[in-house]
C-alpha cells in the first residue's frame, strides 16, 4: 500500500502538465463530454488491506502480533452514471461489487508460533466522486477524482477467527485518463480507498472454539484500505 501511495503522489502532477508540440488529429466523439449525463460499466482488479492496531497486552501468558503479509488480487465489476457539471468537473456514481479476501498472519512474540487465517469479503460499494478533468488533448484527457464511499459486506461469515463489521465508509482518491475511441470512451483508472471506522468485531459470541478469541483480543482496531485498478467503458 505504501508503494501504491507513492506512485499516486508522483503521477498526480504529471497528468496535469500542459501538452506542448502535440500534432492535431481528427477527434473521435467531439461532443461526448457535453452530454448532461451518460452511462457506462467497468471491470477491474483490486487488493484489500487493513491497517492493524495492536493491544500489546499478554493474553493468558501469550502476546500475539498480526500482519497481512501479502495481498490477494480480487475481481471488481460495476456500473457508472456520470453527470456533467461544467467543462472540467463531473459528478459520478459508480455502484461496484468487489470480490476479495485478506490473509492474516499471527506470530506469538516469545515462542515464534504462527497462526494464519483468511477473511473473505464481498463488498457492495457506492462511491460518490467528483471528476476533475484537464483540457482534452486530441483523443485523450487525463483526470483526477476524489469523493466518499459507503460499503456493505454481503459475504461475511461468522465463526472465523477474525470477524469484520459489515458496514464501512471512507474517502477515495484516484487518477485516470479518458481515451476517445470511434464508438466509446475507454478509461483506465487507478484508485485508493481509505476506510474511516473501526471494522474489528470484538463481540465474538459466535466462536465455537473460544480459544480463537485471543486473536481478536490481541488487536485494538482495524481500518480498511483498498487499491483498485479499473477499466471503464463509457
Amino acid at each position: 500500500m505504501k508503494h501504491s501511495l507513492v506512485f499516486f503522489i508522483i503521477l498526480c502532477p504529471l497528468i496535469s502538465l500542459p501538452s506542448t508540440g502535440q500534432k492535431e488529429v481528427m477527434r473521435n466523439q467531439p461532443y461526448a463530454d457535453l452530454k448532461l449525463y451518460h452511462f457506462g460499466f467497468h471491470i477491474g482488479v483490486q487488493a484489500q488491506d487493513l491497517l492493524l492496531y495492536h493491544n500489546g497486552e499478554e493474553i493468558d501468558g501469550e502476546q500475539w502480533f498480526a500482519e497481512i503479509p501479502s495481498y490477494s488480487p480480487g475481481f471488481s465489476v460495476g456500473v457508472m452514471v456520470d453527470f456533467f457539471l461544467n467543462l472540467y468537473v463531473n459528478f459520478r456514481i459508480t455502484p461496484t461489487l468487489h470480490f476479495g479476501d485478506r490473509n492474516f498472519l499471527f506470530r506469538e512474540q516469545r515462542t515464534g508460533e504462527l497462526f494464519s487465517t483468511t477473511s473473505r469479503s464481498n463488498y457492495v460499494t457506492l462511491p460518490l466522486d467528483f471528476k476533475f478533468s484537464s483540457m482534452r488533448i486530441n483523443n485523450y484527457r487525463p483526470y483526477l477524482l476524489s469523493g466518499i464511499y459507503g460499503a456493505i459486506d454481503i459475504g461475511r461469515k461468522k465463526g472465523n477467527p477474525i470477524l469484520l463489521r459489515q458496514v464501512d465508509y471512507g474517502l477515495t482518491f484516484g487518477l485516470g485518463c479518458d481515451f476517445y475511441l470511434p464508438f466509446f470512451k475507454f478509461c483506465p483508472e487507478f484508485r485508493l480507498c481509505f476506510g474511516i471506522p473501526d471494522l474489528l468485531e470484538t463481540d465474538r459470541h459466535d466462536l465455537i472454539d473460544h480459544d480463537l478469541a485471543k486473536y481478536t483480543r490481541s488487536l485494538r482496531k482495524a481500518t480498511s484500505r483498498m487499491v483498485v485498478f479499473t477499466f471503464y467503458f463509457e
